[in-house]
């Protein structure tokens, strides 16, 4: 069991160098250089950055929780001592996941870029294929019975109108 502190720095690392980082950071700017085409009109700039920031929310709100509520780290080989069904885990299983797509989604709008559309393709079909394949049996495995409940009643991608009342787990 590690402290909190050594959880918060072991997901912050993963966050900056890992996943999210690579998806949303490095391989967006590798494609874009981050560049806004001159004539993007300036209501789909907004619409693009309103997106990334509600794209980002979850990516944070979720790293918080499973450090604060689940006592572990967004990263798989250092998992929750609980399962998280709390927060925006009452609406989707994935709210990461949902997170980056709409990222993903809301840069190819912003730099104008086929390119990332198709990291967004791609991304998409690798990590439905990692829950379907690693994340959820590891899940089942590892917390049985309130994992099955928790997946009969939360939708794996599209978001509940309204949250799950069972389970609850600190808010």
């Amino acid at each position: 069991m590690r402290s909190q502190g050594t959880n918060t720095i072991i997901s912050i690392l993963f966050f900056v160098f890992g996943g999210p980082a690579i998806l949303l950071v490095y391989l967006p700017y590798w494609l874009t250089g981050f560049r806004i085409p001159a004539n993007e009109p300036r209501w789909e700039e907004w619409m693009a950055w309103v997106l990334i920031a509600a794209g980002v929310a979850p990516l944070l709100e979720s790293a918080v929780r499973f450090v604060r509520v689940g006592k572990g780290t967004l990263v798989p080989t250092n998992a929750t001592e609980h399962l998280v069904v709390s927060g925006l885990y009452r609406y989707v299983r994935n709210p990461m996941y949902v997170g980056v797509a709409t990222c993903l989604a809301a840069e190819a709008i912003l730099f104008g870029s086929a390119d990332v559309l198709v990291e967004l393709v791609l991304a998409l079909i690798g990590v439905h294929l990692f829950v379907c394949f690693y994340e959820e049996p590891t899940l089942m495995k590892r917390y049985g019975m309130e994992y099955d409940e928790f997946k009969r009643n939360v939708p794996r991608w599209l978001p509940r109108f309204t949250p799950w009342a069972g389970g609850w787990n600190g808010g």
